[in-house]
C-alpha cells in the first residue's frame, strides 16, 4: 500500500508498538486546529511511504502559563499519564509519545473516532467498570480536569480519557465528574493492578522514565498515592481545600 493509498488507523485496529512507531517516526503533518481548546492543539496526520495516522499535536510553545504548574510541562504530563496507563495495563490514554513537529517539541496522540450516539451525561452518571477504572486513573496521576468531554466512547464500545495536561500535581487537586464511587471498596482487580504499579515503581524503569518528565517530588507523589489507595482501598473523597468538579464540567 502506498502512502497516498493508505488509510489513517484508530487506536483499536492496530498494535501499541507499530503506533507508537508512527507516531515517533512519521512525517507530522498539521491539518487544522482545534480552536475550542484552552492550549494549541493541532490537528495532525503523521506518516510513512506504508501507513498513515490521524493524531493530535500539542506543541510546547502554545501552552498558556498556568499560576499552579510549571510553564512549559503541560504536554510533558500527558505522555506521562501515557505511561502511568500502560504501566497499568488498563490502555486509557491513547498511544502518546513526546517528539519534534512543525513548531517545536510537544505531544503527540492518536486520534480516536468517538461514538456520536453516546449521552455523555449518563455514561459519565453510570457505574461501568472501565469507568470506574478511570476515577481510579485519576486519582493516581491526580487529575485535575476530568471533563465529560474528556471520556471517550468508542463505536467498539471502548472507552478512552485525553487531556491530562494539568495532572500530577503534588498537592491534592482530583478535579472530576466521577464521584459516584466515592467511599466504596475499590475492587480487587484493580488494586491488584495498582499493586503490580507498585512493583514497578519500586523496581525502577517506570519511575526512570516519569522523572524524565516529571519532579522527582510529583514521581513521589504518584507513589505516595498508589500506596494511599492500596492500604485504604477505597475510592477517596474530593479535597475541601479545592473545587471539586471542574468547570466547565463538559
Amino acid at each position: 500500500m502506498t502512502k497516498a493509498e493508505s488509510t489513517p488507523t484508530t487506536p483499536y485496529g492496530t498494535s501499541c508498538e507499530a503506533t507508537l512507531n508512527l507516531l515517533r517516526t512519521g512525517d507530522l503533518q498539521v491539518a487544522g486546529r482545534l480552536v475550542d481548546a484552552s492550549n494549541a492543539t493541532l490537528y495532525c496526520t503523521v506518516e510513512t511511504a506504508a501507513e498513515s495516522m490521524i493524531c493530535i499535536y500539542k506543541p510546547r510553545a502554545g501552552e498558556r502559563p498556568l499560576w499552579d504548574f510549571p510553564s512549559g510541562t503541560l504536554s510533558l504530563r500527558e505522555v506521562a499519564a501515557y505511561q502511568i496507563s500502560e504501566a497499568l495495563g488498563w490502555g486509557i490514554v491513547p498511544p502518546t509519545v513526546w517528539r519534534d513537529g512543525p513548531v517545536g517539541p510537544g505531544m503527540v496522540q492518536q486520534w480516536v473516532d468517538v461514538d456520536q450516539d453516546i449521552d455523555l451525561v449518563e455514561l459519565v452518571r453510570s457505574d461501568r467498570e472501565d469507568l470506574q477504572r478511570i476515577a481510579v486513573f485519576d486519582v493516581v496521576i491526580n487529575n485535575s480536569d476530568r471533563k465529560g468531554g474528556h471520556i471517550l466512547p468508542t463505536p467498539g464500545g471502548r472507552l478512552f480519557g485525553i487531556d491530562h495536561g494539568v495532572a500530577f500535581s503534588v498537592e491534592s487537586k482530583v478535579r472530576t465528574l466521577l464521584w459516584q464511587w466515592e467511599g466504596d471498596l475499590v475492587p480487587k482487580p484493580v488494586l491488584d493492578d495498582l499493586q503490580r504499579l507498585a512493583r514497578a515503581l519500586d523496581a525502577g524503569q517506570v519511575r526512570d522514565t516519569l522523572r524524565a518528565l516529571l519532579s522527582s517530588a510529583e514521581v513521589a507523589a504518584v507513589e505516595r498515592r498508589v500506596d494511599q489507595l492500596l492500604v485504604g482501598k477505597r475510592h477517596p473523597g474530593p479535597s475541601p481545600d479545592w473545587p471539586a468538579i471542574p468547570w466547565p464540567p463538559f
